[in-house]
């Protein structure tokens, strides 16, 4: 049991979890590809609702660029081996 504990507190995750045959790792959004295309996502999405409310509908296009951005950055970061195994 405490190989158990202290190969948790190395590598953050539980023995259970690593030998549990085919079943999958989750990282539930901790890798820099989701952090980066979900922060450049926020920006865009708050640049365009305050683009909506006071009408500046270049500003609102803005918006809608960077959320296409995000898309390509988090899977440019995928593929690059930045994201989730």
């Amino acid at each position: 049991m405490a190989d158990t504990a202290e190969h948790t507190s190395q590598t953050g995750r539980s023995e259970a979890a690593h030998t549990a045959g085919n079943a999958k790792h989750v990282h539930h959004g901790r890798t820099l590809a989701a952090w980066v295309g979900t922060s450049i996502a926020m920006v865009a999405i708050v640049l365009g609702g305050i683009a909506v409310v006071v009408q500046v509908w270049p500003l609102f296009w803005v918006g809608v660029a960077l959320l296409v951005l995000s898309l390509i950055v988090t899977k440019v970061l995928q593929v690059t081996g930045h994201g989730a195994y």
